[in-house]
């Protein structure tokens, strides 16, 4: 099998859950002293439309809501990366990150247009969040923010609370545009906030993560996952790409995977002509179709178009009857998450919008008629039972390793065409692990199977406590990961705000430049998604 270059080998989530994944069991959450402001006028009637039940709708809404108030310290205003304890004292992880920080803030704005929070309250969250970042400890040539903060004193985490082991402060280039996005969402949501909001974002460059030679003769560059402003105990490769400031210690890998969540970081900075445009289409919307490559699980399909002078391999995998452009993983969090801020389908119909939708109807199907879990909805989330795992649909993914959809952790190969049989074409599932805010983020594309599928979770498996859906839940044994995580619980938020308040997360994202940049960059592309036949 042919080694995997140093830039594809990371997983995406590394930087970003790297410390969450361990054995201590997951214990439950309750939520009883930390319940959200009780809800006002909300704009869902109880009647059923579409087969989706607002009420319940707005339930979920606002038990999730609850989460995020137990995880947020009430001076700070930052969230804790996750809750647990016993059901009558929560207990906050004592870490947090820009991503689950930006969550919060759009999930404040959610929970306002939801009638949950009333507007005087929703602009204190703001402030008190805003104002706190506003005097964190960043790197300030570039303006980014360390990847781990403790949450009750927004000091920068180096040693780790849960095993005393020292952490390098670290500056992620994702984390980093999950905050910037949530800035763009609050500075339009809430004008009272723009200058606060706007000022934190001016700072931000996503020039400092861009490296204009990672794929030479292309024309167009890549971004690192990331950097160390202080030597780590690691490789690395040392520079400055803003030219501002001492040099950093970079990570060796870059983000060269185009269906995948670092897409929102080259969103912003395309936007706000930091990156060049032409960066969109560096990334690989899957790896070449050679023998070279074969350690891909499946030989992939597909011509080569050109677009602003790159030649784009638009390749896909086959999976039950269709083409489908995969993500590292085959999960719906890498796929779908940046969907919930720019509105690709609609915006590049022959690309996203085809493969968003075959994306849930493959997640779907593989749950229900493959695996024949009785569930769906794969994205990574606690393991069940206790620590941290990436789930998926490996046959969609690119990752040899696999995100895995079982406890038994089987795994899919289905070779490489031409090159080597696969190792395991035909599985036999185990105890699969489904996790609700997969089946969320696919409300957009089918609500009324992502709606019947939470509701059977709720009801069938019992994963749903005072603070909405727990994290995960293995559909066999029926065991629970009894915990709630501040960025799951925010891509629920995220998602029902789009389907049910008019996008509102997505029209205040995009407002100006973004709509005036990406919309027509991503317009022209045409992915080799489809039908097959």
């Amino acid at each position: 099998m042919t080694t995997i270059p140093a830039f594809t080998a990371a997983t995406l989530a590394a930087t970003r859950r790297q410390f969450l994944v361990g054995g201590a069991a997951v214990a439950a959450v309750g939520l009883a002293t930390a319940q959200a402001t009780p809800a006002h006028a909300s704009p869902f009637a109880s009647a059923t439309t579409g087969g989706v039940d607002r009420g319940t709708i707005q339930r979920w809404a606002r038990d999730t809501w609850a989460s995020l108030v137990a995880m947020t310290d009430p001076v700070t205003g930052l969230p804790a990366d996750n809750i647990s304890g016993p059901v009558d004292e929560p207990r906050r992880s004592g870490y947090t990150s820009p991503t689950n920080i930006g969550g919060y803030l759009w999930s404040t704005v959610v929970a306002r247009e939801l009638g949950i929070i009333d507007a005087g309250e929703c602009l204190e969250r703001l402030t008190r969040t805003l104002t706190t970042m506003a005097r964190l400890k960043h790197h300030e040539p570039s303006g980014m923010f360390y990847n781990w903060y403790d949450e009750a004193s927004g000091d920068v985490v180096t040693t780790w609370p849960e095993d005393g082991n020292t952490v390098y402060p670290f500056l992620s280039s994702v984390d980093n545009g999950w905050f910037a996005a949530a800035l763009m969402v609050v500075r339009n949501a809430e004008p009272r906030m723009a200058r606060l909001a706007g000022g934190i974002l001016k700072k931000m460059n996503f020039g400092m993560f861009y490296n204009k030679d990672a794929r030479p003769g292309i024309g167009a560059g890549l971004l690192r996952g990331g950097f160390w402003d202080v030597k780590p105990a690691v490789n690395t490769a040392e520079g400055n790409y803003l030219g501002n400031g001492p040099d950093v210690f970079y990570t060796l890998n870059h983000y060269d995977i185009h269906n995948s969540e670092p897409r929102i970081a080259s969103y912003i900075g395309i936007s706000r002509g930091q990156i060049p445009a032409a960066h969109y289409f560096a990334t690989q919307r899957v790896f070449p179709d050679t023998c070279d490559w074969s350690w891909l699980e499946q030989k992939p399909v597909g011509d080569h178009k050109t677009y602003h002078g790159i030649d784009v391999f638009e390749g896909a995998f086959a999976y039950r009857g269709m083409h489908i452009v995969p993500s590292w993983g085959g999960d719906m969090f890498e796929a779908l998450m940046p969907d919930l801020f720019v509105p690709e389908s609609t915006w590049a119909p022959r690309a996203w919008g085809v493969n968003h939708p075959l994306t849930v109807r493959a997640q779907r199907e593989f749950g229900l008629d493959d695996a024949k879990y009785g569930y769906w909805g794969f994205s990574p989330a606690s393991r069940p039972g206790g620590g941290y795992s990436e789930w998926g649909v490996e046959a969609i993914g690119m990752n040899p390793d696999g995100y895995v959809s079982d406890m038994e952790r089987t795994h899919y190969d289905g070779g490489f065409a031409g090159c080597r049989e696969g190792t395991n074409p035909a599985p036999a599932w185990g105890d699969g692990v489904v996790t609700p805010h997969a089946a969320f983020l696919a409300m957009q594309y089918e609500p009324r199977q992502a709606y019947d599928n939470l509701v059977r979770i709720e009801r069938e498996l019992k994963a749903y406590g005072d603070g909405g859906f727990y994290d995960a839940v293995a559909v066999k044994s029926g065991l629970v990961a009894r915990r709630y995580l501040s960025l799951d619980q925010a891509m629920v938020l995220g998602a029902i705000g789009n389907v049910f308040c008019a996008d509102v997360i997505r029209r205040n994202f995009t407002r100006g430049a973004v709509q005036d940049t990406i919309k027509p960059l991503i317009s022209i592309e045409e992915f080799g998604a489809g039908i097959i036949g």
